[in-house]
């Protein structure tokens, strides 16, 4: 686009070059004011990629044309070379800005020093280059905090992402295994009940595999992230389970759900599916996983607690909790856990939430 568009404008420069030489009668020397703009077009062309280089040849023969016309430049067409130290400003490097600068002073200074330029002139001059400068300028360090805000933007959806996917495979994965485990204890016994595992963990399977999908069409189309399913604080009672091996799982919820923001509701379901899965991992001996769910005017409060062993529990923090901590706090939340005096294991977190109105 940016090739096609130079030359557009290279040949709509030229053809008011011609045009100006053509109805102006007040020309010293025409012929040459003319070659001069026309040599010079080609330089917008390849000002982004190379613009020191364009800058010297641009100006370095402008400084040189007084040498032989004992005048500058006639044709107001050549104000075109603005365009140059615009783009030096814009795109060019650090030490590209320093040397172009200079080359540009020293042109200007050479045009003063001949007397082909007057001092009024070259303040004029100097004060429109200035104006052209500070916008170049301007409009790098605003692509510039544009581009950061992007890359931030990207960061903070690869981390969701990071989060959802730890999330999802973990408890399902999680929920198939336990089942797999119940089907193995019971299929000498109870065949049906090793049959009911199957269903379960196909089940399982199905839901990892269509929440999955719609992760990685998001990374590999750029469809907005909100399309991702979303769970909310009614599928945090699809967590209760009554296993025929395993801990059993009981939800409470407690308070009106309905007008939560949807960040505050994914986010608790989220901590309580990640807070179950934990359990369900690392509480040995564990026969029950309590989810208690409380809503009030001001926050959503969740505990999860379990009545497993976990001497075993990792004294550092894994992927989960920290995914946990990090959904909290980008709520201005808090998120905690940690063994009990006697025996389980505790989180507890607070969601502030400002409630909708109808």
């Amino acid at each position: 686009m940016n090739a096609w568009w130079d030359w557009v404008l290279i040949g709509v420069l030229a053809a008011l070059a011609v045009l100006e030489v053509a109805v102006r009668n007040d020309l010293r020397s025409p012929v040459v004011s003319l070659a001069v703009t026309m040599a010079l077009l080609p330089t917008l062309r390849w000002r982004r990629s190379r613009p020191l280089l364009m800058v010297g040849i641009a100006f370095g023969v402008s400084a040189l044309t007084p040498v032989v016309t004992r005048h500058e430049p006639e044709l107001h067409t050549i104000v075109y070379l603005l365009l140059l130290p615009f783009a030096l400003f814009r795109w060019g490097s650090g030490r590209e800005v320093v040397l172009g600068s200079g080359l540009v002073l020293v042109a200007v200074g050479s045009s003063l020093a001949m007397g082909t330029s007057t001092f009024t002139d070259t303040i004029a001059g100097l004060i429109i280059l200035s104006t052209v400068v500070t916008l170049a300028v301007a409009l790098r360090f605003r692509v510039r905090a544009r581009l950061r805000e992007l890359d931030q933007v990207k960061l903070l959806e690869r981390e969701r992402l990071a989060r959802d996917l730890h999330d999802t495979v973990a408890h399902h994965v999680s929920a198939m295994a336990i089942r797999a485990q119940a089907g193995i204890a019971t299929a000498a016994t109870h065949p049906e009940a090793a049959v009911d595992a199957l269903r379960v963990i196909e089940a399982e399977a199905s839901k990892a595999l269509a929440e999955m999908r719609s992760m990685v069409r998001v990374l590999r189309q750029g469809e907005p992230l909100d399309l991702i399913p979303n769970p909310s604080l009614a599928d945090v009672e699809q967590l209760a389970s009554r296993p025929l091996f395993g801990p059993k799982v009981d939800v409470e919820v407690v308070g009106d759900v309905e007008d939560l923001p949807p960040s505050v509701r994914s986010t608790t379901y989220r901590l309580a599916q990640e807070s179950v899965t934990n359990a369900r991992r690392h509480a040995r001996n564990a026969s029950r996983i309590a989810v208690r769910v409380e809503v009030d005017d001001s926050a959503v409060r969740l505990r999860v607690t379990d009545d497993g062993e976990h001497s075993t529990q990792p004294t550092s923090r894994g992927h989960g909790l920290i995914g946990m901590v990090e959904r909290a706090h980008l709520l201005g939340g808090s998120c905690e856990a940690g063994p009990d005096p006697e025996r389980g294991w505790t989180v507890t977190a607070v969601l502030p939430l400002v409630r909708t109105t109808a």
